[in-house]
């Protein structure tokens, strides 16, 4: 019945279930609902988290705050009449699944299971497992992700879903079902090595999990085998999760042609390959591009490539359906700001997780020259989460407010609280350019430019990611920096050459050229939605 199936320690299905933290889990999501669309047999795995990921407060000074609203997963998902048990902490923990379907265009079913050790029968200490998203100290770490990994194969077998072709390791937190399989096949690895793929997704080497083999064999109880030589255990006696899940995988992938080159140098005992991300086109257009679209091009929402059509939209009509995505968009910005956004001003936009890397203050570098290129001419709206413990992210959130206080009465600046997928949305689809300044190599992909461009949005971006292999640069946007060397006093200096020289210009004097530039972007996101991302991973990595 299912082919393969799909662990991921986070899935955005919608902003309605609170199983996703940020890009992760929402490619997680875009990646199923292409699946749904193209009738591939995949089940998927992950956890259930009834107090999900944050809700987030911004405060006048930038201060965050956090929130953890419960979740009640009935009725939108069904409890399944299945329970089983892993040995932790040297005792019986209980699990319980539930189950989300999410059907497809063409009415293909595919089931979510998700875990959940909230159970009666479970100790206090036992039940919070899988309360809250990426929250607690390593052990917790280490528990949840033996319940997705070693719990997840271990539901499969109660359900009775024995065929498994291909077990898709979506990074490193699912790597235990490597060991669960290993136990199954009674250690030959392989057996276990033919019927593994895994994604990396962090060229960050922070970014990847590994933890003291000693701390892992206390926690769990028999479930790690005795004879592993991973290149990491020998060296250090080190558990080193995206290892282990390379190490017992037949094939892998980057999530973009120059995340895979930089995996490589990372990992360099393995063969890994890339597949570019792309992003769910039928929800991250907006919906005056999708009614237009409709309309137009009856078979696009199966088939995006209709979209390469786009010269043949009357140029009213692509104009119309950006100006009403952009009010939308100002509309709900000043319903929670003081602000008063203008639809007459270009608006950039800038909204991702607060890590170091993604330079959010690059804009602010040089206020004097922000304010004489940019009074009256440009506006600016951020959004983004930090992690409730990162306490340098929480210091970027405030130095954007901080600034945006500076700068208050010269260029407007606003901070919108609390996004999740349903502002996502509404942020990709209506600013007029998508700013973008990571620390090259350090963005794997970066699929909010994706759904900026589905929307006929330039991008303005460094060369790092999917934007590496997209950038036309000055046809369907502008490339920042250079692929030689980051300097964020050069990168600054050249962003702001930029504003002043091409983009500003453009938008406001040149509006036949503005028009190619949104074509051009529609263009380029034909390139990089999940349906082309799923037709790559069922020729390479599946296969």
């Amino acid at each position: 019945m299912y082919k393969i199936a799909y662990f991921s320690a986070e899935i955005g299905i919608s902003s309605k279930l609170p199983t996703y933290s940020g890009g992760l889990g929402v490619l997680a999501g875009d990646h199923i609902k292409a699946a749904a669309d193209a009738s591939v047999p995949l089940c998927a795995v992950t956890l259930l988290y009834k107090e999900g990921y944050f809700k987030q407060r911004i405060d006048e000074e930038g201060n965050q705050t956090e929130t953890y609203p419960r979740f009640d997963p009935d009725p939108i998902m069904q409890q399944l009449p299945v329970e089983f048990s892993l040995p932790l902490q040297g005792r019986v923990v209980n699990i319980r699944a539930w189950q989300y379907i999410h059907r497809g265009l063409t009415g293909h079913e595919i089931p979510i299971f998700l875990l959940d050790t909230d159970v009666e029968s479970n100790r206090p200490e036992d039940r919070i497992i899988t309360l809250r998203l990426y929250s607690g100290d390593k052990n917790h770490r280490i528990l949840q992700e033996a319940i997705l990994g070693f719990g997840g194969i271990r539901l499969l077998q109660a359900l009775n879903i024995n065929n498994i072709e291909s077990y898709h390791m979506n990074e490193g937190h699912c790597s235990f079902l490597t060991l669960e399989l290993l136990r199954k096949y009674k250690g030959n690895q392989d057996e276990v090595r033919k019927r593994c793929v895994f994604t990396t997704h962090t060229p960050v080497p922070a970014g990847h999990d590994h933890f003291a083999m000693e701390r892992c064999k206390n926690l769990l109880d028999g479930l790690i085998p005795d004879n592993l030589e991973l290149p990491s255990l020998v060296q250090n006696s080190r558990m080193h999760m995206t290892e282990l899940g390379l190490y017992f995988s037949r094939a892998a992938n980057g999530v973009s042609k120059l995340h895979g080159s930089v995996a490589r140098d990372q990992f360099p005992d393995f063969a890994i390959n890339h597949i570019t991300n792309g992003v769910y086109h039928n929800y991250w257009v907006g919906k005056p591009f999708r009614e237009l679209f409709d309309r137009v091009f009856p078979r696009w929402r199966l088939n995006p490539e209709e979209l390469l059509r786009i010269d043949e939209i009357p140029d009213e009509d692509i104009l119309e359906a950006r100006r009403s995505l952009k009010n939308f968009l100002l509309g709900y910005a000043n319903s929670q700001t003081q602000k008063a956004l203008s639809e007459n001003i270009l608006t950039l936009g800038f909204a991702r997780r607060a890590a170091s890397y993604k330079r959010a203050r690059l804009i602010f570098r040089d206020l004097d020259r922000l304010v004489e290129i940019g009074q009256g001419k440009i506006q600016i709206i951020f959004a983004g989460k930090a992690h409730p413990k990162d306490d340098l992210g929480k210091d970027i959130l405030k130095d954007i407010v901080g600034n945006a206080n500076r700068l208050f009465g010269t260029v407007k600046v606003v901070f919108l609280e609390n996004y999740n997928m349903w502002l996502g949305r509404i942020i990709t689809a209506g600013v007029d350019v998508w700013l973008n300044t990571p620390v090259r190599p350090h963005e794997a992909s970066g699929t909010s430019g994706m759904k900026a461009t589905l929307n006929g949005i330039p991008n303005l971006s460094v060369l790092d990611g999917w934007w590496d292999e997209a950038c036309q640069d000055g046809v369907n946007g502008w490339a920042i920096g250079s692929r030689s060397e980051t300097d964020d006093e050069k990168d600054a200096d050249h962003l702001y050459s930029i504003l002043e020289h091409q983009v500003i210009p453009t938008y406001y004097n040149d509006q036949d050229r503005w028009l190619k530039l949104i074509r051009a972007a529609i263009k380029t996101g034909v390139r990089f939605t999940a349906h082309r991302m799923m037709r790559d991973y069922e020729n390479q990595l599946y296969k």
